[in-house]
């Protein structure tokens, strides 16, 4: 079993500010069992048209600031014994704009891996992103997860690659969760059986709270509609009788529909009527 918790955190411009208050909910989700919390999409840096409100203001973004706030937040981590995964810009080299990233921080206080956004929104590619290449997994107490941010609800074969790829769930960061986006995600962990822990700032709460849907596809935790700092909490358990159908049954026989030898071998292969039919 694993408890998780998806968070819901007051993003600003004052980069030290919103690294106060990430740490402020970890604590708080440690002290409660909390294994592993997730952040929204630009927790720590602020995200592009809202905190970041000109793309030339990449060029002036406090780099070194994000980074003391990186490793102030890893520390933590490490002294409570806890996995954080939290939205923040990464910096590319010749000028090139950064991409959207999830950085994920283990319960030793070390950087394991980063995701970067794949599927940038028409705007988002216009010069405030540069797009990602690849997904990521990691493992926290043999459960396994992937990373998705904001528009990519929208596209399935993100969460269908990390379903082959075998993980239990998927951290998804969002500047907002609106309803279409609450509606993919249920049909995402429904489809593919897996949980979502989907975080999102308080300023964009009311238009869809932070929670965790379970891979029935229903929200098995959520946050208040309200513009206050909090999280919501769940506990996955693989062996959970309420998950039985999805994770027991429908996930492997999927697995097996998919590779098509259960449809090949009950195929009968008769010719067609030339008669005409009519209705």
């Amino acid at each position: 079993m694993l408890k998780v918790a998806a968070a819901q955190t007051f993003v600003s411009a004052d980069i030290a500010e919103n690294g106060r208050r990430i740490r402020r909910l970890i604590s708080s989700a440690a002290a409660q069992g909390v294994r592993l919390i997730n952040f929204c999409e630009g927790a720590l840096s602020g995200y592009g048209k809202f905190q970041i409100l000109e793309q030339d203001d990449w060029q002036t973004f406090d780099w070194a600031a994000q980074e003391a706030e990186l490793r102030a937040i890893a520390e933590l981590c490490g002294k409570l014994r806890i996995f954080a995964v939290v939205g923040g810009a990464h910096r590319l080299s010749n000028s090139h704009p950064p991409h959207n990233s999830l950085y994920v921080l283990s319960e030793s206080g070390a950087l394991i891996t980063r995701y970067d956004k794949r599927f940038l929104s028409n705007s988002e590619l216009g010069g405030w992103y540069t797009p990602g290449t690849q997904p990521i997994i990691f493992e926290v107490d043999s459960y396994r997860f992937g990373c998705a941010i904001c528009i990519e609800s929208q596209f399935e074969e993100v969460f269908r690659e990390y379903e082959r790829l075998g993980v239990d769930g998927v951290l998804f960061s969002s500047y907002g969760i609106a309803p279409y986006f609450q509606i993919a995600l249920r049909a995402n962990a429904g489809v593919n059986c897996i949980w979502i822990i989907a975080a999102t700032p308080v300023q964009k709460a009311h238009k869809g709270p932070a929670g965790v849907i379970g891979p029935d596809g229903v929200w098995g935790a959520r946050c208040a509609a309200l513009p206050e700092p909090e999280f919501a909490m769940a506990t996955l358990d693989r062996n959970d009788s309420a998950y039985d159908i999805p994770l027991q049954k429908a996930r492997p026989w999927r697995a097996k529909a998919r590779q098509g030898d259960i449809y090949r071998e009950k195929m009968v292969d008769e010719p067609r009527s030339r008669e005409r039919h009519e209705y």
